[in-house]
């Protein structure tokens, strides 16, 4: 007789259920989470073990070191390990090189050579702000590597090539070890996470347009924050797929996709001006937009790409026709309205196509294929970084002063932990120098350091005595590395995490042999806690920016480019979207902090990016107007300069009173014969919306 009970029955039914719930708790965030963080730990302490065998079998004085490069090499994917390691290498390689180029020719003079290693120092950390790619990397290591190594070599120069060389080695033995444990063991590839965050990209963008179509101004406004701060999170993982070990889309397509969504970004926002003034208009163009405005908004919420492909294209030519109908025989502003509103509707909808074909180019074979076949520009532009050498030298200029003051202190007093002391010093300033405010990010460091000096001690004087063979150095040492390895993946806890991590190998002396001392370590400590000290309270005195000082600057500098642009000079048409979308999500977390303090600060952002847009398409349309037309263009532009040209504007009060001749002067160039009398008429309506006007379109007045 057969037992076995069928399937169905309420038993297998439980057991299912509760396998189908466990599953379901494994996959959350936080579980998944927590799993990546302890892979994580796991993989960075083998590599760090591994190092420290290679650094002790080949017999360097200080394999510690090694343990210390694996832990600031390692990232969470394969990827942005890699990249760290070359630039660390890089960056290690070139600042060593430097520290043996200055310490001997500056041996006579202590004070002079510590002037020489602080303005390197400077230097490294005024480039790495500038860059502001992973590159930065190497310009940091490049800066604090002559910091660990100049400083303790300024009173005893004489071992300076030996220490430099010695720390390459044990720099470069780490950094291989983290490269092929993190690539090759269980690799989380960067691919993957890049591919996700476009395609949630992607949808935030198609979810923009249709908020602009139906007019919901706050819906809007959050979209836009949210697409600035997408495209520069795309860029960060993008930079660092050359070095995945997976097949990456090529740099050509990714940058094409960028471009087509930095300018829905802005062009979102004329589509719902135009659309509010829609509704404040009437005539026979009216019914017509309102009508396309539906079927185009339809069109992006199908979820079918072949659906959505075969729809682009008959809404194109749909709006291209109401286009030509409307702006050829334009008689009356509504009508001109029109022409204007259903040319930015067929390129919105050219542009969402253009992403949806580059989107599963990607996902098929990552080639580009034929880019004849997109409708938006076919030259590549790509990402765009906001750099200000200003508050990049002002950050250096603090370094180098917080580096001479320890200096200073150190060779007066003749402490012997000084030159180890200023060296935690520079690498401080240089590793927190990328903050606005570095000062919170070093207590959570100093945090991670005091308990790295506990376990430190506990380890050298109650632990270390005992150990006798490699391998049960190993075990005791897991517990400490993997959960602070395990702390370190976590972004709250990254810094503490460093704080132990680092600490650890230094402190607990992890050579060739034992060689406990109290005194020695007692020293080392108290020259560690008053560099990190002294590096927080010179950081805050000297690199700090004020919240509402960086905001301001990045606004100064906004209207400063709009004037620029006004009057025909830098930054050009390809940088110019991309830069303004740079600078709304550097204001993004910096509005955070201020609440609501600045509540209008992005729409003006946004402002000014359209007029500039704007303003530096007129500005190339004068040369082919040389009359009476070019010098009306010229004279508003000159206006819109001289508004922009002082500290503080206001985008929505003096810049209307241009409204009537702008107006005026829309009549005049649509009734001429001039050649691209519709593009100007079409850049000037783009104006009009930009600097602010709300009226155009009502038909109150004849065509004036």
């Amino acid at each position: 007789m057969n037992t076995a009970q069928p399937l169905n029955n309420p038993s297998s039914k439980t057991v299912a259920a509760m396998f189908e719930a466990g599953t379901s708790f494994l996959l959350t965030p936080t579980m998944k989470a927590d799993a990546d963080a302890i892979l994580f730990s796991a993989k960075s302490f083998a590599a760090a073990m591994l190092a420290y065998y290679i650094s002790l079998r080949i017999g360097l004085p200080k394999p510690f070191w090694s343990i210390v490069t694996v832990y600031i090499v390692s990232q969470t994917s394969a990827g942005a390990s890699f990249s760290r390691g070359v630039y660390r290498f890089a960056g290690t390689l070139v600042g060593a090189l430097a520290t043996v180029a200055i310490v001997p020719n500056f041996v006579n003079d202590p004070m002079v050579c510590s002037v020489v290693l602080a303005g390197w120092i400077g230097l490294c950390l005024f480039f790495s702000l500038l860059d502001r790619t992973p590159r930065a990397y190497a310009f940091v290591l490049a800066g604090y590597t002559a910091s660990l190594i100049g400083f303790p070599s300024v009173l005893d120069p004489g071992g300076v090539f030996e220490t430099a060389s010695v720390r390459v080695q044990e720099i470069s033995i780490g950094i291989l070890c983290a490269v092929l444990v993190h690539r090759y063991i269980l690799p989380k590839r960067m691919t993957g996470q890049f591919t996700g965050k476009l395609s949630t990209t992607l949808r935030d963008a198609r979810r923009l347009a249709g908020h602009a179509l139906r007019g919901t101004p706050g819906d809007n406004r959050r979209d836009r924050h949210q697409l600035a701060a997408d495209l520069l999170a795309i860029q960060g993982l993008a930079t660092h797929l050359p070095y995945d070990p997976a097949p990456t889309p090529p740099r050509r397509t990714l940058q094409l996709i960028h471009d087509r969504l930095a300018r829905l970004l802005w062009l979102a926002a004329d589509i719902e001006d135009r659309i509010e003034a829609l509704r404040l208009s009437d005539g026979d163009a009216q019914g017509k937009l309102i009508a396309l405005v539906g079927d185009v908004g339809a069109w992006i919420a199908s979820a079918e790409q072949d659906d959505r492909e075969v729809g682009a294209t008959q809404l194109m030519a749909q709006a291209r026709s109401i286009q030509r109908r409307f702006g050829l025989d334009a008689t009356t502003p509504g009508d001109r309205l029109a022409a204007n509103l259903a040319g930015h509707l067929a390129e919105m909808v050219g542009l969402l196509q253009d992403c949806d074909r580059l989107e599963r180019t990607i996902a098929a074979t990552g080639r580009l294929g034929d880019a004849a076949s997109l409708h938006g520009p076919k030259r590549a532009k790509g990402y765009v970084y906001h750099r200000d050498p200003w508050m990049a030298g002002r950050t250096a200029l603090g370094a180098i002063t917080g580096i001479l003051i320890g200096c200073a202190f150190w060779i007066w007093s003749a402490w012997p932990e000084g030159g180890m002391a200023v060296s935690i010093l520079g690498v401080c300033c240089t590793l927190f120098g990328n903050f606005d405010a570095p000062v919170p990010f070093v207590v959570k460091y100093l945090v991670g350091s005091i308990y790295g000096v506990f376990v430190s001690l506990i380890y050298s004087f109650v632990i270390l005595p005992q150990v006798t063979d490699f391998w049960v150095l190993v075990a005791v040492l897991a517990p400490a590395f993997l959960l602070a390895g395990s702390l370190q993946a976590r972004l709250p806890t990254t810094f503490m995490a460093l704080g132990i991590t680092l600490t650890i190998p230094i402190l607990s002396a992890l050579g060739p042999y034992y060689t406990g001392d109290f005194a020695t370590s007692l020293n080392s400590v108290i020259a560690l806690f008053a560099a990190v000290g002294f590096g927080a309270v010179n950081m805050s005195l000297f690199q700090t920016v004020p919240v509402d000082g960086a905001i301001n600057r990045l606004l100064r500098l906004s209207r400063r480019d709009v004037r620029r642009r006004a009057l025909g000079a830098a930054p050009n048409e390809t940088r110019w979207a991309s830069l303004m979308i740079d600078r709304t999500a550097l204001l993004l977390p910096r509005l955070r902090l201020t609440g609501n303090a600045y509540p209008d600060v992005l729409d003006d952002v946004l402002r000014h990016l359209r007029i500039g847009h704007v303003t530096g398409q007129l500005r190339r349309t004068i040369p082919r107007n040389k009359g009476e037309v070019g010098g009306e263009l010229r004279e508003i532009l000159s206006v819109i300069a001289k508004h922009f040209r002082g500290r503080k504007s206001s985008t929505t009060t003096g810049l209307l009173d241009l409204d009537l001749q702008i107006e005026t002067l829309i009549g005049k160039v649509a009734g001429s014969v001039l050649r691209n009398r519709l593009q100007i008429v079409d850049l000037l309506i783009d104006l009009r919306f930009a600097l602010g006007s709300q009226t155009y379109g009502r038909s109150t007045t004849d065509d004036r």
